[in-house]
């Protein structure tokens, strides 16, 4: 299976941008982000595939009661860390395996709701969450962090440079 190589390289290609980002501006306020910082979304980001590495254990996982670390958001060489890890771990789960989503669906909803799931569909749906993600932290890299050498395809979508693939081929 791919998926686990894809989310591997995608989390690899997180890392090799924060390696670049220097610390006062891995935590600062992005204007083009309404001040929030690439901390902030990288920390976003790993969480959940911190949350989805905790759950498969259990059998459930919950994406709603993740940490919300701040150590991680304002620390690049933790969240390096992190990245790093978490792209071992997805390379090294390989087999997929049923699991239960826990969530909610509204503010007010104070019911835990449970999904049948597995974990190649939450793999998949992290993937594709880091890639959004990846995208908004090119945005505040280019304002706070311009000298940061992002890869042409940091932040697109695989069916997106597959799209633009065929339209140069068109040509």
């Amino acid at each position: 299976m791919d998926l686990p190589k894809a989310c591997s390289s995608i989390l690899n290609q997180l890392a090799g941008v924060i390696r670049q980002v220097d610390e006062k501006d891995f935590s600062s306020p992005s204007l083009a982000l309404s001040n929030s910082t690439i901390g902030q979304h990288i920390r976003h980001t790993l969480e959940f595939f911190i949350c989805l590495q905790e759950g498969i254990d259990r059998g459930v996982v919950n994406y709603e009661n993740r940490s919300h670390d701040k150590l991680i958001e304002s620390d690049k060489f933790l969240a390096l860390d992190l990245a790093e890890r978490m792209a071992k771990f997805v390379g090294q789960h390989k087999m997929n395996r049923l699991l239960l989503l826990e969530t909610e669906y509204e503010m007010d909803d104070m019911v835990e709701h449970t999904i049948e799931t597995n974990y190649f569909r939450e793999l998949n749906y992290n993937l594709d969450h880091a890639v959004h993600h990846m995208a908004v932290v090119k945005i505040g890299l280019r304002e706070v962090a311009p000298y940061v050498e992002i890869p042409p395809d940091f932040g697109i979508a695989s069916s997106t440079l597959r799209y633009q693939e065929t339209l140069l081929v068109a040509l």
